[in-house]
């Protein structure tokens, strides 16, 4: 009896570590994955549109989307996607954030951004930078190596340069066509908005969405804001849950358009909100909140947005939204028109 004891007091710690453990296994992770983006909406017309200046753009969204999804496939995070994807529009002058953006009434570029991770729901935004390369990536270290929410201006790009993101001097962001654009403005601008080039200027806001292999959710979101603005004007872009949001519990949201109605709108969160206390699916929320809500408010402009089961929703009350997305069965999708599937 008392050498069976022995035996069992010696091997009583493993079976407690083992046998009874009282914490939760790790969950596997989901494997199922999509990504959807937007290079901005508005007047785009087919019969405004040259074969070369549509294949332009195809290939880009083409390139940015397949950056991201490749991340994902490799197991990579949301936010990681999302970054990547972006850094592609960022990095193309067809698009009005980065390299593309647009000039302000004093002929320099501002630009916005913001990212939210749907698993922690914690965010990150600058404003009104003009020395960022990425400025998707400053808001990413905003989220993750600060205190803050939103930065901006100069401190934006202090705090930037600290955490080591690529600062280029501001000739960098300069594009003929911009600059033509903001010509085109300052010599007429009672009339110069009706003009297509200068009306779609205030909605070529780039913007990705992802859900990872884990199951996690996160949105982002890049612009050059609106040719011509003045006084530091800043849209809806790095305004979390105007521009951006996203939880695992609904959906991730980015949006481009006519930022102030957007920011009256809350446009991304209601989305979010619609799914969470209306129990309605993310195309229905997102119909009702663009062609309803925004619509009667007088907005214009469009959403990207994909759920926690991978369902994608493109969205938007203008003429054209340009848009890519791969969805969870690994199906390329590119749109530039009205066209919605």
């Amino acid at each position: 009896m008392i050498k069976h004891t022995c035996y069992f007091l010696l091997f009583f710690p493993f079976f407690l570590s083992c046998s009874f453990s009282s914490e939760a296994p790790t969950p596997a992770p989901s494997k199922k994955f999509a990504i959807v983006i937007h290079g901005g909406a508005g007047t785009i017309l087919k019969k405004n549109m040259t074969p070369e200046k549509e294949q332009a753009y195809t290939a880009a969204l083409t390139k940015a989307i397949q950056v991201g999804h490749a991340v994902l496939e490799a197991g990579g995070t949301s936010v990681s996607a999302v970054e990547k994807t972006i850094h592609v529009l960022e990095n193309s002058p067809l698009f009005n954030a980065g390299k593309g953006a647009v000039f302000t009434h004093d002929g320099e570029n501002e630009m916005d951004a913001s990212i939210m991770d749907g698993s922690t729901l914690q965010a990150g935004a600058v404003a009104g930078v003009k020395n960022i390369k990425n400025p998707i990536s400053a808001a990413i270290k905003v989220m993750t190596h600060s205190d803050h929410v939103l930065l901006a201006g100069a401190g934006a790009s202090e705090f930037a340069a600290a955490q080591g993101l690529e600062i280029v001097p501001p000739t960098y962001f300069y594009t003929e066509k911009r600059f033509q654009a903001l010509q085109k403005v300052q010599r007429n601008e009672k009339t110069a908005f009706f003009d297509t080039d200068i009306q779609d200027s205030k909605y070529g806001t780039v913007g990705c969405v992802a859900l990872d292999i884990h199951g996690n959710i996160a949105a982002g979101t890049s612009t050059g804001g609106m040719t011509n603005k003045r006084w530091n004007r800043i849209g809806d872009s790095p305004i979390i849950g105007a521009g951006t949001y996203a939880n695992n519990a609904t959906c991730g949201v980015s949006s481009t358009g006519w930022g102030e109605y957007f920011i009256r709108g809350m446009v991304a969160h209601d989305i979010s909100a619609q799914m969470l206390y209306k129990k309605v699916s993310l195309q229905a929320a997102a119909k009702d909140v663009i062609q309803r809500k925004l619509t009667e408010l007088g907005g214009t402009g469009g959403v990207v947005a994909l759920d926690n089961q991978g369902n994608i929703a493109f969205e938007f009350n203008t003429a054209g939204m340009y848009r890519a997305s791969i969805d969870t069965t690994g199906k390329l999708l590119v749109k530039i028109y009205k066209e919605y599937r």
